[in-house]
């Protein structure tokens, strides 16, 4: 099954956090915070981003799909805060 977002809308899949602290300390899944970093898998028609994109959005924002047992969050793009970027 494809997802093809309308409008201004993006699907993104989640970064998994780390399950480990800095220090080493391994976390269970109940005290793993959920990240706000994504990476954009489709996009509409009006949006901003690209396919590919590290983004990071707020976190309440969208509604979560599951399609062929993957997780995604569908979102508007005012939902993206910033796009992340490894150049200095």
């Amino acid at each position: 099954m494809n997802i093809k977002p309308l409008g201004d809308r993006v699907l993104i899949r989640r970064i998994e956090a780390d399950d480990r602290t800095k220090s080493g300390i391994l976390l269970t899944t109940q005290s793993k915070e959920s990240t706000q970093l994504a990476t954009v898998i489709s996009v509409g028609v009006g949006a901003g981003v690209d396919i590919g994109d590290t983004v990071v959005f707020g976190k309440y924002a969208g509604t979560q799909v599951k399609c062929d047992g993957e997780e995604y969050e569908l979102i508007c793009q005012s939902d993206i805060l910033a796009v992340v970027s490894s150049e200095e």
